[in-house]
Order: C-alpha cells, then structure tokens, then sequence
C-alpha cells in the first residue's frame, strides 16, 4: 500500500479505569459500523473482546483483545486492554502498538487511581487522545463538572468539541461544536439526523463554542493574533488546528454518548478519523543497531524496512500466537524475518487480523497492522522483528516489578515438573508474571501485581493445563549466625566388634561481617589429621551450618577453622570425620552467641501527599526505617527498609489505606539480627513447621 493508503488506517486503543464501560463502547463501535450484527454486552457474555472463560465469569477484561472494522473508507483495528489495577502491565504493552486512544470517562469527571495510571503513561508516550465520556443516559453530570474534576487529575487540556442535549432518561443528541449542528439519535444503532440548535442548550452551546475556538487559536500564533483581533476562525481551520493540537498532544477534545446505547458512536468514529493519527503521522521509532549500536531510525513508511516489535504472547487452542505492531515496511505472509533481539531468523506462516477470538487470515502487512502469527520458535514479547540486512532493536518493553508473592502448594506430588512447564508457558505470556524457587525453602513462588492477578493465573494453570494448586504465604528466609567466637572439640568413637568409626576434630568459630557468607580454613600441623580427610571435615561442617543450630534456618557469615585432632590408622574413614566435623560446629555455635537474621527489604511508595502521615505510621508499626521521602510530580516517594515478614502482605493494606491511590515496589536489601522479644515466636513457628513436615 501507499503512504496514502496508510493514512486510512487507525490503530485505536480504549484507555480508562476498570468498570468505565470502556469494552461496552467498542462493542458499540463494531455493531454501529456494521463490523457486528449484534450488540455484544459483557453482562450477558456476548462480549467479542470478553472471551476468556475467566473474563466471562467475572465480567472484567482480564487481557488486551483486539477486533477490525471498516468506516467511511477507513480501516480501524481496535485494541481493548484491561482497565483494573492488578493488568495493568498488559495496558502498557498495548499501549506500544497503539497510534490513538479513545479514553473513556463518565459526566461526573470523578477518576480513579488507574485513569491517572494510565493518562500518564499516554503522556509519557506522547499518545493522541479523544476523550469519551459514557453513561449520559445513566449518571448526572455537565460539561463544566466534568471538565473542571478531570481536569484536576489529568495533566493535559481538555477541550469539549460537544455539548449534550438532555442528561440521564432525557439524552437524545448532541450539539457538534464545529459544524454548529445538532446531532439527533436515531434508533439503536448509532445513527443520527442532523437539526438545528435547541433553544435550551444554544447558551451552553455558545459557552463552548467560544472555549474551543480560543483553545485551538492557541495552538497556532497566526490563529490567535486573528482571534485577539475578533476576525472569524472558520469551522475548516477549526478541524485543522483541532487535528494539529490532538496529533501533538496538546489538546483532547471531548465528546459525550453512551455505549450501552449505541447513542454518540458514529460521531466518535468520524471523530476518530478527524482527529487521530495513523501510524504514518507518528514520529520515526528510534532503536539501536544491534551490531553497533548507534541509534537507527524506522520511518513509518511502507517503502521502509521491515520492522515490528511482538508486545503479546496468547496461548491459543492452535499453539502460541505471537502478536506484534508494524512499525515500517511490509512483510508478507510465509516469510522469513530476522528476530534481532535473539539473533534468529523466524520463518513466519501465515498472518493473521484478530477479530475478537477469531483469527482473519491476511495475506501481507504494513504500517499500523497489528498482525498474528502461530509457532514461532524463539521470539518473545518484547522481541523486535526486523528485515536482516537492515537490523534494528528497539527499547525493550517496562518491566514491571512484583508486588505480591505466593507460594504454591501442589495438590499432587507427581504434578511438580507439570506445573513448571505450565508457569514456564504462562510467563511467556504475560511478562509481569515472575516465576522463581526459593534456594532455601524450595519453595516455588509466584510474583505478580496483585493477589487478582494471581488467582487468574491459579485459574488458568487448572484450565489450560490441568494442574491444581493452593496458593500459600511464603516462608520468610530467616537465616542464623553468631556474635561471639567459640571453639569446640567434634570426637567420634564408635566400636561395634568389628571395624569402628573414629574421628576426632578440633573446631573455632568466629563472626564475619554481614553478607560474606561462610569461610573454612584449615590450619592442621604436624599431620594430627591426615590431608585426605580434610576435605570431609569441611563437607560435615557445611552440612551441619546447613541445618542451623536455633531454628533450623541456614548458618552464614561465619569463618570456622579446624586446628586440631586426631586419627585412628584402622578405624578413621571419610565418614568418620565428616561426622566429627559437623558435630564440632554444632558444640562450638552454642557456645558463640547464635541469633536468627531476618530479610531487610527496601520499599518505594508512591502516594499522594495527603497520605504521607499514614503511611510512614504504618511503615514505624511494620518495624520499618523511614529512608528518605522525596517529591515527584503529584506524588510523594516515601522510601524505607522494613523486614519481609512485615510486607508480605502489604500490597492489599496499602490498597485499603490510600482508597487504591498508592503503588510500591520493594527489593531484598541485606539481612539484620531479628530483635530479641521475637526470636522465640519465629523458634517455635519453626519447630511446629518441621513437625508438620515430618507428619506427611
């Protein structure tokens, strides 16, 4: 296709907070355009962007999903990712492939936390906007409410491009701001007749009118010197200025309907072709060479090379579908591309348009396609696909750090290399998702944005693949160590008729700083035990640290040297001494001043100032150690380092405390003495976990 050709073409995404009706607008897109015969609704699991059985049987979009439609000789491919706070990684990823956004509020203005998520990170990537506000037939509200309560959460100017007629059971239209027509609904599709103004409205009407010309003026010095002089801006300059301000970001227009009514959609869509921008109009995506890595630019342009970025990975009923956004060039089904990332070359079969859970075969793609393809065996999301004699990598996707862990309890014992190769498939999936054994534990643990986000992984593990699992707390990696040196004699002496077993060590123990882990010197003289069982001694020790000595939790940072002891020529053997050496560090550790060590994590929350006082009082009741708290943009960073065991359930308590309005991250720092009043609680919570261990 040509540049122009691409023109027509929009690769829109739905943006806003969970339960928004932000789905329930695109399926009015679909079936106002002709794209459906019927209207789908989420309520009823008609949805064809809501089809994942646990997306139906919660009725919240879960994972992005993606359908086409054609209007007024344009091609629209529509993107619908989650709105709630525990998917919202999967809404960054496909806020890479969209060239617009549709973002979707209500007439009361009043946004969560998540809008605000989201909006910013719309900033960030310099995104067109076109504002939506649903439910006019449904919840009350105004152009000036709306505006001015959006407005004190959104960092951008909004400007209304329509003012309602009627509100709630009343809406029937709207009055379009630049044609100074109103728009009257007909029917339950979406169609409308023009009329003249009502009477009631043309003060309100007027108001607005005036506020946009004076806000697209603004974009252009020759537009407002002739506005400041009272010359008329025509309803032509209007649109072009609009589109300039919309496409750079600085301006988004607002426009008011219902999607649930199918009332306001075809003008959204015209609106949508006004105003947002196809790829061709989106800046040059910068990477890197991945041999030189000097910056490579990719032009928007067919005639360009091939380049695409796979931002999703499905797990379809056909095999793994990898979905990518072409950034330049055209590639054609049955080709070969060059993975740059993995350094492979791709055989690709053929592509495919996703049309909610159906998949449209497409025989080539350009600029703007969003595109499936089955089987690919090394790329990833996140991958950059490229023309190999013109390589380009580009920046990898956010990486979003977990903020909540579970371990996970098998059902069955036989179903652990079952369940690793499924976490394995699911991870590929959903690059949020971090899949890790504990080395102390062994526990398998599970690390994601929210508890929501992984019980809908649990969900998934026993309806793709079969396995069941419960989802547990995950053990505290306490560890144990010692203050004080000590030295201790380790003598085996065993004779039972035949051959015995002796052995005989002399063992000292002594601290070493935090963090340095666990030293063995041997300092025998005088062969009082002989070269080859030395080794032994050391490997008895390592056992012996490995068990503890308070709790059962591992010994570190401690140096133990073996200076002394003895050997018998007929009964000392490699077993013997191993023995020896272990029951030396165990004799002399109860004598060294033995503590339990707990892990220290460093925390960052992000929250608004007015929660500043609860939450650094919640952190001094979690035994935590206020850091550092520092300003950024609306928000304020409090740092600190507070014990694991104080957080492993902190993400649902912060949620509680700001009203859903905080984040955090947090990273293991170093470990620290557990205090003394509870070191006796964590002994004993050991113990009874042993016992119920040795009871299985």
């Amino acid at each position: 296709m040509a540049v122009d050709d691409i023109r027509r073409m929009r690769t829109i995404g739905f943006l806003a907070e969970g339960g928004a009706g932000k789905t329930s607008l695109a399926e009015a897109l679909l079936y106002a355009s002709g794209a459906t015969t019927r209207l789908g609704r989420v309520d009823d699991s008609s949805s064809a962007f809501d089809f994942e059985p646990e997306e139906v049987r919660r009725k919240i979009t879960l994972s992005t999903a993606f359908h086409t439609l054609s209007w007024k000789r344009h091609d629209f491919i529509l993107v619908d990712p989650p709105g709630y706070a525990n998917f919202l990684p999967e809404t960054r990823y496909a806020m890479e492939a969209m060239a617009g956004a549709i973002f979707v509020g209500n007439p009361t203005g009043q946004l969560k936390v998540e809008s605000e998520r989201i909006w910013g990170w719309a900033n960030d990537l310099h995104l067109a906007r076109v504002v939506y506000l649903t439910r006019m037939d449904r919840e009350e509200g105004s152009v000036e409410k709306a505006l001015s309560q959006m407005s004190k959460v959104l960092d951008g100017k909004l400007v209304a491009i329509q003012v309602p007629i009627g509100s709630q059971a009343n809406f029937r239209g709207v009055v379009d701001l630049l044609s100074m027509r109103a728009l009257i609904f007909q029917g339950d599709n979406g169609a409308v007749q023009e009329q003249d103004i009502p009477t009631e409205v043309q003060g309100e009407v007027d108001e607005y009118r005036e506020k946009l010309v004076e806000a697209v003026a603004e974009m252009s010095d020759d537009l407002l010197a002739r506005y400041l002089e009272g010359e008329e801006i025509s309803a032509q300059e209007l649109k072009q200025g609009l589109r300039e301000g919309v496409v750079s970001s600085r301006l988004f227009p607002v426009l008011f309907g219902s999607g649930l009514r199918v009332a306001g959609i075809q003008p959204l869509l015209d609106a949508a072709i006004d105003y947002l921008p196809s790829l061709a109009e989106r800046p040059p995506l910068t990477g890197t060479h991945p041999k030189t890595h000097e910056p490579v630019e990719r032009q928007p342009d067919p005639a360009a090379p091939f380049s695409a970025r796979a931002f999703k990975t499905l797990d379809s009923p056909t095999g793994r579908l990898s979905v990518f956004c072409v950034y330049s060039g055209k590639i054609e089904s049955d080709s070969t591309v060059y993975n740059s990332t993995r350094d492979v070359k791709e055989r690709l079969g053929q592509l495919f348009h996703l049309d909610g859970k159906k998949q449209q075969p497409i025989a080539s793609a350009q600029p703007g396609d969003i595109v499936a393809v089955a089987k690919l065996k090394e790329t990833r999301t996140g991958d950059t696909l490229c023309d190999e004699k013109a390589p380009v990598i580009f920046p990898p996707l956010v990486d979003f750090a977990p903020v909540i862990s579970f371990a996970l309890g098998l059902k069955s014992r036989g179903d652990e290399e079952k369940i690793m190769t499924a976490l394995h498939r699911l991870v590929e999936e959903d690059p949020a998702l971090k899949m890790s054994r504990d080395p102390q534990t062994n526990e398998i643990l599970i690390s994601g944005v929210g508890q929501l986000h992984i019980e809908v992984v649990v969900e998934k593990l026993k309806r793709k693949y079969g396995v069941e699992v419960e989802l547990k707390a995950p053990k505290v990696p306490y560890r144990e160590t010692i203050n004080g040196k000590a030295e201790a004699q380790g003598r085996l002496k065993k004779q039972t008729g035949g051959r015995g077993q002796f052995g005989d060590t002399w063992i000292k123990i002594e601290p070493l700083p935090r963090g340095k882990g666990f030293e063995f010197v041997d300092e025998i003289k005088g062969g009082a035990i002989p070269r080859q069982y030395i080794p032994s001694v050391e490997k008895g020790v390592v056992n012996a640290l490995a068990k503890g000595f308070l709790a059962g939790y591992p010994l570190v940072d401690m140096r133990v040297s073996l200076y002394d002891g003895s050997y018998h020529e007929v009964d000392s053997s490699d077993l013997a001494f191993q023995i020896a050496g272990s029951l030396g560090v165990q004799n002399a550790i109860e004598k060294a001043r033995p503590v339990i060590l707990e892990p220290i994590m460093t925390i960052e929350v992000s929250v608004p100032e007015e929660y500043i006082g609860d939450i650094t009082g919640d952190l001094n009741r979690r035994r935590g150690r206020l850091l550092s708290v520092d300003a950024k943009g609306h928000n304020q960073i409090i740092k600190a380092a507070v014990p694991m065991s104080e957080v492993l359930s902190y993400a649902p308590d912060l949620r509680s405390m700001t009203s859903g309005r905080g984040t955090f991250q947090m990273e293991f720092s170093h470990y620290e003495e557990v205090p003394h009043h509870l070191v006796e609680k964590i002994i004993q919570e050991a113990k009874q976990a042993q016992a119920e261990q040795q009871a299985r």
